[in-house]
């Protein structure tokens, strides 16, 4: 009975040095195997064996892409205005050996070594630079982060600035001057507006009057040659009719009624030739053997 239970412990020793043998590492994982309390090997992704008892697995590494947002530092920029800037690094463990023997804890070593370089190149600008700027910045960063951490064994890919908060009273006055910027602007492309209004009025008067002034000209030109039309039509009237001094006469006779129907005549004088027209107009109703006006004494002019 005794030699069982020996066999069962001696049996279940074995099982867990081979369990303490075996080491699975998972993808994108890393294991650091020391040997009597050195540095011996580092395991890679999958099955590895180490001699129980003398080999001392320590914890794995996680050898993917790690982001790590750093709480909001006070920094002094060159105008002497004090700025809280919250920063986001992107970094990978590339050589598990050095991060683990290098550097005790790189996560701080790298929030710390944030924290200087932000304030070395946030010192040497002012708080408008560093608005616009924040590419600048970022790049500063990593170029400092990734030269210095490169010993540790590892590689910093970003470096993002998260925010950048003014003190309350910078960020009052700065809406302060936007709001005064964007009533200027209004105010600038409002008068823009006027003046265009204007001018397109100013302009569609002037075509208004052109086109008047055209349509009166086209209407007088219009009206003198239906005048003209007329007077050569009558005149040509006259001729191809060859009207004689009796017909004249009478035209003339229905004439004087239209000339002293005026109210402001209160005077008109018959011409001499209307005497004439008379005695034209007398003989051809009288017929041929009527008196010819030269037999008569001569009628005197009437008024």
């Amino acid at each position: 009975m005794a030699t069982l239970i020996v066999l069962a412990v001696i049996a279940l020793v074995v099982l867990v040095t081979i369990a303490q043998g075996i080491r699975i590492v998972p993808q994108a994982r890393a294991g650091i195997v020391e040997r009597l309390g050195r540095y011996h090997r580092t395991l890679e992704a999958g099955l590895g064996i180490v001699v129980p008892y003398v080999d001392r697995v320590k914890p794995l590494i996680d050898l993917r892409e790690t982001v790590v947002s750093f709480q909001p530092q006070p920094v002094i920029t060159e105008d002497n205005l004090v700025i809280s800037i919250d920063t986001v690094i992107y970094f990978q463990v590339t050589d598990p050996k050095a991060a683990t023997y290098e550097i005790a804890d790189y996560i701080g070593a790298i929030e710390q070594l944030t924290v200087t370089t932000l304030r070395n190149v946030i010192g040497g600008m002012t708080l408008e630079d560093t608005l616009t700027s924040r590419d600048k910045v970022s790049g500063a960063l990593r170029i400092v982060l990734d030269e210095a951490t490169g010993r540790w064994g590892i590689r910093v890919n970003r470096v993002e600035l998260k925010a950048v908060d003014p003190p309350a009273s910078i960020q009052e006055a700065m809406e302060k001057q936007m709001r005064a910027e964007r009533d200027r602007r209004a105010a600038i492309l409002t008068a823009e507006g006027v003046k265009q209004s204007q001018i397109l009025t100013a302009e569609g008067e002037k075509q208004s009057a052109i086109l008047r002034a055209e349509g009166q000209r086209e209407s007088q030109i219009l009206e003198a040659e239906g005048e003209a039309k007329a007077i050569e039509t009558v005149f040509g009237a006259i001729h191809r009719g060859d009207a004689d001094p009796k017909l004249l006469a009478y035209q003339y006779l229905q004439t004087l009624p239209e000339i002293a129907d005026g109210e402001a005549s209160k005077l008109w004088i018959i011409p001499s030739q209307f005497t004439d027209a008379l005695d034209r107009l007398g003989s051809a109703f009288e017929g041929p053997d009527a008196k010819k006006p030269g037999d008569g004494p001569p009628i005197p002019p009437q008024t």
